[in-house]
């Protein structure tokens, strides 16, 4: 298997892999950290696909999707921090000036998982953000140590993936999931 990650740029595969079954189910297409609560709760149904089509569009586009050929069987979300929730978040904190780029979902399509394809993924958003001169990229995963995260939660990462990354932990958080504590971790770009 030889994994490539690229640019989200085929609305198709995005669909794929943050879209719901249904298209007028309401579900996350990985917006919620991506554009405002208040834009994020009133967008309902088939207004969410049209956003992320539009954001897919855009440049950069939202994320980067991994390939097992022509099969897309990974995605993670990955954009400038100052353009996301982040930028305003009370439990996650802003360490410094820096104009870092944010990694917050990292998601493997079933079938697919078990393989490596969320190092894959995270290697990928490393990548895309250094090809667009970010200086630093940050992540905020669960510190589990070791014990097993709700796959419904998964989605964050975990501080040990982020630490194969190359990423160092530069802070705690106020954010819980699934009951374990998250940190923030850092990666240095330049």
């Amino acid at each position: 298997m030889v994994i490539e990650v690229r640019p989200a740029t085929a609305f198709e595969d995005v669909r794929a892999m943050v879209g719901p079954k249904r298209p007028d189910a309401t579900v996350c297409w990985c917006l919620s950290y991506r554009i405002p609560s208040k834009q994020n709760l009133a967008l309902r149904g088939p207004e969410r696909g049209a956003l992320v089509k539009e954001l897919v569009g855009q440049d950069p586009p939202p994320g980067v999707l991994a390939y097992d050929g022509d099969v897309v069987v990974g995605w993670a979300g990955v954009h400038p921090r100052a353009d996301t929730s982040f930028a305003r978040n009370r439990k996650i904190p802003q360490v410094d000036d820096l104009d870092v780029w944010s990694v917050w979902c990292i998601r493997v399509r079933p079938g697919h998982r078990g393989q490596g394809i969320s190092h894959h993924l995270l290697a990928g958003a490393v990548q895309f953000a250094l090809d667009r001169g970010a200086p630093a990229i940050e992540g905020y995963p669960v510190d589990n140590h070791g014990e097993k995260v709700d796959l419904t939660m998964a989605y964050v990462g975990t501080r040990a993936l982020f630490e194969r990354g190359g990423f160092t932990k530069v802070a705690v958080t106020d954010s819980v999931i699934n009951r374990f504590p998250r940190v923030l971790m850092r990666r240095g770009l330049r």
